[in-house]
C-alpha cells in the first residue's frame, strides 16, 4: 500500500510518500529523482543505516538511471555538529556535484538535519530528498524543512529552513529499528496527537500495545496521521513566526534535558516525553490547562509506550535553567511557550523568563 500527502512550502510543494511495500520499498524513488532533473545524486547515510538500507537505495536509484555517489558519516546525536556537517559538504564537493544534483538523505533525524543543511549551503542550494529510516524522522523531522546541527550551548542552534523536494517514508525500514528508538519516535506521535485532537490521542491509547511491539499496520496509521497534522501546521507558518511553535510542545524542557545530560545520553524522544508531562503539569498548576489530570493521562500512555515521564535525578536545576535561556522560541524578555489548553487546543503563550523558570523548574 502506498499513500501520498502533499505539503505546500515557499520553495514549492513536495510529496510525502508513505509505502508499506516490504518487497521493493524504494521502487519509483529513482524516477522521482530523475523527474526533478537530477540525473546525479549523492546518498548521505550513516555507518549504522548504510549497511542496512543505503545500498538498497543506491540500487533503486541506479535501476532508474541515476548516477550515484555516497557519503557515510557517524550519524549519532553526539556527532550532530559542525564537523559532521562539513564532512558532508566536503563529500558533496568531492563528488563533483553541480546545481542539478540531488542530495538523498537516508537515515534518521540527525542525517536528515545535517544533509539538509549541507544541501542548503552547497553551491548556494541543492535540492534534497529525505528517506527517513526512523519513526521519529517519519512522524516529525522529515516534514517542515528545518535543517541544522547542535552547538555546545544548545540543540539545533545552527541551521536553515530548507524544505526537501520529496520525502520517501518506507515503513519496512522500521523493521531494523531498535525498540528504544522506535519508542522515541512514539513520543513525537503523542505530541502530535495533543495538537490533532482527542480522537488522535485515544487512538494511541487503544493501539499502545501494538505500537510498542512494532506492529506495522498500527505504525503506518500513526505516520500518516502525524504527517497530516504537521503538514497543516507547517503550511500555515513555515518559518515559525507564530503558530508553528506549537510543534515545540514538550521541547522547551526536552531540549534543556538533552543539553544538560549531554547529547546522546537520552534519546530525543525520551526527553520530549519527559518535557510533555513536565510542561502540562506546569501549565495545569498555572490554570492554563483546563484538564487537571491530563499530565497523568500522558504519563500513563507514555509508560505503555515504554517511555519515561519524569526527569533524571542527577540533572542540576541551575544547568536546566541556563539551557532554557537558549531556547530558539525566545522573544526578548519572553519565551513563546506552547500550552495545551485542552487536547486539540494548543496555543502559543508569551511567558516572561522569570515566570517561566519558576513555572517549569520550581
Amino acid at each position: 500500500m502506498r499513500r501520498v500527502r502533499a505539503v505546500r512550502a515557499a520553495q514549492g510543494a513536495y510529496d510525502v510518500v508513505i509505502t508499506e511495500d516490504a518487497g521493493r520499498p524504494f521502487d519509483g524513488l529513482g524516477a522521482r529523482v530523475r523527474a526533478m532533473g537530477g540525473a546525479r545524486a549523492v546518498v548521505v547515510t550513516d555507518a549504522r543505516v548504510g549497511p542496512l538500507w543505503g545500498g538498497v537505495v543506491l540500487d533503486a536509484l541506479r535501476a532508474d538511471g541515476v548516477d550515484v555517489a555516497q557519503v557515510v558519516i557517524d550519524g549519532s546525536e553526539v556527532r550532530k555538529d559542525r564537523d559532521a556537517w562539513w564532512e558532508i559538504v566536503d563529500g558533496l564537493l568531492g563528488a563533483g556535484v553541480d546545481r542539478r544534483a540531488v542530495v538523498v538523505a537516508v537515515g534518521g533525524g540527525v542525517v536528515g538535519d545535517l544533509a539538509g543543511f549541507a544541501a542548503a549551503v552547497t553551491l548556494r542550494g541543492l535540492r534534497w530528498v529525505m528517506v527517513p529510516t526512523t519513526l521519529l524522522a517519519m512522524v516529525d523531522s522529515s516534514v517542515g524543512g528545518k535543517t541544522g546541527f547542535n552547538h555546545p550551548r544548545g540543540k539545533n542552534l545552527v541551521g536553515a529552513f530548507h524544505a526537501p523536494s520529496l520525502v520517501w517514508a518506507a515503513l519496512p525500514t522500521l523493521s531494523t529499528l531498535p525498540a528504544r528508538q522506535r519508542a522515541a519516535g512514539l513520543a513525537e506521535a503523542v505530541k502530535t496527537a495533543l495538537i490533532g485532537g482527542e480522537d488522535d490521542l485515544e487512538r494511541l491509547v487503544r493501539d499502545a500495545a501494538a505500537l510498542a511491539a512494532g506492529d506495522a499496520a498500527a505504525l503506518a496509521g500513526v505516520v500518516d496521521r502525524c504527517v497530516a497534522v504537521k503538514a497543516a501546521v507547517v503550511e500555515a507558518d513555515e518559518r515559525e513566526g507564530g503558530r508553528r511553535a506549537v510543534l515545540n510542545l514538550g521541547h522547551t524542557v526536552g531540549h534543556a534535558i538533552e543539553a544538560v545530560a549531554g547529547f546522546g545520553r537520552i534519546e530525543h524522544g525520551e526527553a520530549v516525553a519527559i518535557g510533555l508531562v513536565t510542561e502540562v503539569e506546569a501549565t495545569a498548576r498555572a490554570g492554563w490547562t483546563v484538564e487537571p489530570d491530563l499530565a497523568g493521562r500522558l504519563a500513563a500512555l507514555l509508560g505503555a509506550l515504554d517511555l519515561p515521564s519524569t526527569q533524571p535525578d542527577d540533572l542540576p536545576r541551575s544547568g536546566l535553567r541556563a539551557a532554557l535561556r537558549l531556547d530558539k522560541k525566545a522573544d526578548g524578555a519572553m519565551l513563546r511557550l506552547p500550552v495545551v489548553r485542552a487536547v486539540g487546543d494548543v496555543v502559543v503563550r508569551a511567558v516572561p523568563w522569570a515566570d517561566l523558570e519558576e513555572l517549569l523548574l520550581p
